[in-house]
């Protein structure tokens, strides 16, 4: 048994990492910055907590404190600024924390790609494992292509082009070979690496048994998908920055995110060595083909059985930010949109209709403006209303909800929701239930706090069509309660 930190435990790899290291026998620590976020997940009852911002020595050094093998996972993929001095300055940090708390090993899973003019995002993944191979703690790092598993940002972006477009303009970087692994592989190498008893101090390419151009993966998908053959015409002049724009548009990947997966795939991702098989054999049956790894990625889709995504990666948000249970002078101004109604149901109906909204379900007011929210953040280069849900029935704190972030949930009363759509300020929609003289009764609000005088301006051009929003969501969301069965 070994003792395990997880770092990045509410992303899309360490979400699925930490239960298959408890299901390995070995102890598991994880450090986030909010405990909160990790509280709703079904194992979290069985890993230790510890809260660190990764670019704060001493909170690190704690959390690494008793630890024999460290999970760092931690990306800045969709950062604006200088995310590269950040990503530095967290390795540095990191690899100096593991040092003075005597941890055995530290396993980084990195990106897989050669060749000159790599994006900045790789430039980073590189420097990152270039920092932690270079400190005294023996560092494995894990170079892997594109991920395919339902939820990663690689799979969706792969999957929603292939679904909505049979007739597809793109550009060159289709025909660029590349080598995706399953991610039940990419798991199974990162648990095996708690128990590898040898002193290795160096990178390994991690890939499966195909070889395909970008295009050959979405014809594969298609084919694996039961959709008519896609027809594929590649053109030389769609820049990365414009097509990631063009796949923000057609997916539920936001152009922030979509840039950095675009720019990786200008340069072949192919495995030079399979030198890692020597510590961690393959499978019996060999590692998971394309074909596989797809028919299983929707499989879990079809079944809801998606434990992570890449959506459930949150957004950092300054420690200062107000929040919606502060008082109002608390932060500056604060508007507030609230409204009630009293509802024909017990309150456990009425909290299972406000725990299933959003997604396919939708919003019970005018469905083309919440659509047009969406694209207009889209076009902004937001998240848009894509994202839909984990999850059609339940809540976790840290799930995305469409253009929310689940902030709050406490089972049958509240459902705090925090916008990252690009907005002037911040805001929150927060759904209760109360039960008053004997009466179920739905309380709703809707919380700004603006960012300046542009933050002023939207929040009192927006108010005249609060009441066809708002007002509309609290009537119908309240009647579909009482109708219930």
């Amino acid at each position: 048994m070994t003792r395990c930190l997880v770092t990045g435990a509410t992303g899309y790899i360490g979400g699925r990492l930490a239960p298959e290291l408890l299901a390995a026998g070995h102890r598991v620590r994880c450090m986030v910055r909010s405990a909160r976020k990790l509280r709703d997940l079904p194992w979290a009852e069985r890993v230790e907590v510890a809260e660190a911002d990764a670019l704060d020595p001493e909170a690190t050094r704690r959390a690494l404190d008793g630890i024999e093998v460290a999970y760092y996972l931690i990306h800045t993929m969709g950062a604006r600024g200088d995310f590269a001095e950040a990503d530095r300055r967290a390795a540095r940090v990191f690899a100096e924390a593991a040092e003075a708390a005597g941890v055995r090993r530290i396993v980084y899973l990195g990106g897989l790609a050669s060749g000159e003019g790599l994006s900045p995002h790789m430039l980073s993944r590189a420097e990152v494992a270039e920092t932690l191979l270079g400190c005294r703690v023996p560092a494995v790092v894990l170079r892997a292509a594109v991920i395919i598993g339902s939820g990663s940002a690689s799979f969706e972006m792969l999957r929603y082009l292939t679904e909505r477009l049979p007739v597809m303009t793109t550009p060159r970087w289709v025909r660029t070979r590349t080598q995706p692994i399953a991610v039940r592989d990419v798991l199974r190498y990162l648990v095996a690496w708690a128990s590898v008893p040898d002193r290795v101090d160096r990178g390994f390419d991690l890939g499966g048994p195909d070889v395909l151009t970008y295009a050959d993966m979405m014809r594969g998908y298609a084919a694996v998908a039961g959709l008519p053959p896609r027809l594929i015409i590649p053109v030389p002049l769609l820049s990365p920055w414009l097509s990631s724009h063009w796949v923000g548009l057609v997916t539920p990947v936001p152009a922030g995110i979509a840039r950095p997966l675009v720019e990786s795939l200008r340069n072949e991702a192919v495995c030079r060595e399979h030198d890692i098989a020597r510590y961690v054999p393959d499978p019996p049956g060999g590692l998971t083909g394309f074909t596989r790894a797809v028919s299983l990625a929707l499989q879990k889709i079809k079944e809801a059985d998606v434990t992570t995504r890449w959506s459930s990666a949150s957004t950092p948000g300054a420690p200062s930010d107000p929040l919606p249970t502060d008082p109002h002078w608390a932060g500056g101004s604060l508007y507030v949109d609230r409204r009630s109604h009293v509802v024909d149901a017990d309150p456990a109906t009425l909290w299972r209709v406000i725990e299933a909204i959003g997604g396919e379900r939708g919003w019970y007011s005018l469905p083309v403006a919440w659509h047009l929210r969406g694209a207009i953040d889209r076009m902004a280069g937001g998240v848009g209303l894509r994202r839909g849900r984990r999850d059609p029935q339940r809540l976790r704190v840290g799930d995305a909800l469409d253009f929310w972030r689940v902030e709050e949930v406490e089972r049958g009363r509240l459902l705090r929701l925090r916008a990252e759509m690009r907005l002037p300020g911040l805001a929150w929609l927060e759904l209760s239930v109360a039960r008053e003289g004997g009466r179920t009764v739905y309380h709703q609000r809707a919380i700004f706090h603006p960012r300046g005088l542009l933050g002023h301006l939207y929040w009192w051009l927006i108010s005249p069509f609060h009441d066809l929003i708002f007002g509309r969501m609290s009537r119908n969301l309240a009647a579909a309660a009482s109708s219930a069965p």
